[in-house]
């Protein structure tokens, strides 16, 4: 079954130039953008396409390269530009193999711009490579596209740098381990006393682990387990009290 391409779009204030500017200026694209740890221009003549080199860290010393290349198109006097661009790499540790792509830049009439990202690719390794992409690489590559985007928005509106949107990104990401391993503990003890909930903990774990856009009700829902445990708690507290004073 073929996959559906990534798309993310955002509204954000600001002006078409300034916008641009961020995007495809390459010392600033990979500031926001988490897919790029650093992309380098390559020289080209004016009428052709922009080619470019890229290297993606995956931790642990290791990173993934590529190449690209990028054209710009806009009328100085529209109010909508795009820009397209085709990607690959031939990387042992790299499960895309070739993809292509295009940014849109829309000017509203309220000031705002509205910023959005469509793109495909083919992935390495065949059946094996296919079925990683649809579990695990698919959905962290939206998710980490709609992350850069929102980071993008944060720097160009309020001048947040994106190393500060990274630190409490990680904070997070640690925080969503910390709940899973949590939940998948709690599930895994719990369901050999009641399946329907131990089930249900070990769920919640791996709800913990995607990147789900709503994930606030998670968080809801959590907090209302925890209220639950912290009033047994009490109630038991109070009644074994009670009990002690009976005795006594």
């Amino acid at each position: 079954m073929r996959q559906k391409p990534i798309y993310v779009e955002i509204e954000m204030k600001s002006d078409l130039d300034t916008l641009w500017e961020y995007t495809q200026n390459p010392s600033l694209h990979k500031e926001w953008d988490l897919r790029f740890s650093n992309i380098t221009y390559l020289n080209s003549q004016p009428c052709e396409k922009q080619k470019f080199l890229y290297e993606t860290r995956i931790g642990f010393g290791l990173k993934v390269s590529g190449t690209g290349e990028t054209v710009g198109v806009f009328n100085k006097c529209s109010s909508e530009r795009s820009s397209s661009l085709a990607f690959g790499s031939n990387h042992p540790l790299s499960l895309i193999r070739h993809g292509s792509g295009y940014w849109k830049y829309i000017q509203r009439e309220n000031g705002k711009m509205t910023f959005l990202t469509q793109y495909q690719y083919k992935t390495a390794y065949g059946l094996l490579g296919r079925w990683i992409d649809r579990l695990l690489f698919r959905p962290l590559l939206g998710w980490a596209t709609a992350w850069s985007f929102d980071a993008l928005r944060l720097w160009v509106e309020q001048n947040k740098h994106p190393k500060r949107f990274i630190r409490s990104a990680i904070i997070y990401v640690f925080m969503c381990l910390f709940f899973s391993l949590f939940w998948f503990y709690q599930g895994f003890a719990g369901v050999k006393t009641s399946i329907l909930a131990g089930t249900a903990e070990i769920g919640l774990a791996i709800l913990w682990l995607l990147p789900l856009k709503r994930k606030w009700i998670i968080h809801g829902v959590q907090a209302c387990i925890f209220a639950g445990f912290a009033r047994n708690i009490h109630v038991g507290s109070v009644e074994c009290v009670f009990c002690c004073k009976r005795r006594s």
